[in-house]
């Protein structure tokens, strides 16, 4: 089992055309190189309260919002280790907290059924989340391929881009398959930049250089804001 991790850092996000991803590439070469996970399709599945509670507070841009997810970087199988993930944004900072379990175990402890399965902080944290959002339940599947570097050296930047990104409604397992809606428009990057701190200073030229500027993007956000122009009839919704 994974050690509980915390992390605590600023996420920026930018939407990318295929242009200025080549350009970022090029330039990050010298810099950055490929994380242990490499190019990888993530998984996860949002909980959220039977009115949306979370999404339709996400989309608000409050200063404080929160998140619960389950996360696996592939198809799991019932004993295979996933990621419970308890994400937490104040002030434009994100906090995190994870911690693993194994797949089978995870449905059951977020629906209070059994308690976690290895006590320790983290699950105290999720237990509360869990108790104030009493009905929390899985909603969106949302999945993306993603390729991750980080900083050569052993420094804390990094980046991530993120393709593909699909959502739906239905299937909410980490044992299904991906599949289901596109959320970018053809050809569209999301990529997020991961820093402690301040920004390189051939990454920030680089960005003005290309006229790429920082947007507020939510994955699951999007999937909900679509859903609720559905209902309202709407032909396409935008976050």
């Amino acid at each position: 089992m994974a050690s509980p991790m915390v992390f605590e850092r600023y996420e920026i996000k930018y939407l990318l055309n295929r242009e200025q991803k080549e350009a970022v590439i090029a330039a990050m070469e010298p810099y950055m190189e490929p994380d242990s996970f490499g190019r990888s399709t993530i998984r996860n599945i949002y909980y959220d309260t039977d009115t949306y509670r979370l999404a339709r507070r996400s989309m608000e841009q409050p200063i404080y919002k929160e998140k619960l997810r389950v996360r696996s970087y592939r198809t799991a199988a019932p004993d295979d280790q996933v990621f419970v993930e308890l994400k937490k944004k104040y002030d434009n900072v994100v906090y995190k907290r994870r911690t693993s379990m194994r797949e089978r175990d995870v449905a059951a402890y977020l629906a209070g059924e059994i308690p976690a399965p290895k006590p320790c902080q983290i699950t105290d944290e999720i237990d509360y989340f869990r108790r104030f959002y009493e009905t929390l339940a899985p909603r969106v599947f949302l999945s993306y391929e993603r390729e991750a570097f980080f900083e050569k050296g052993g420094g804390e930047f990094r980046m991530t881009f993120d393709e593909n990104i699909l959502w739906r409604t239905t299937e909410l397992s980490l044992e299904a398959g991906v599949y289901g809606e596109d959320i970018l428009e053809p050809g569209q990057t999301l990529l997020e930049i991961k820093t402690p701190g301040g920004m390189p200073l051939w990454m920030a030229e680089t960005l003005d250089h290309w006229n790429i500027r920082k947007t507020s993007f939510s994955k699951y956000g999007s999937a909900y804001t679509t859903m609720y122009g559905r209902e309202r009839g709407e032909e396409k919704a935008y976050a």
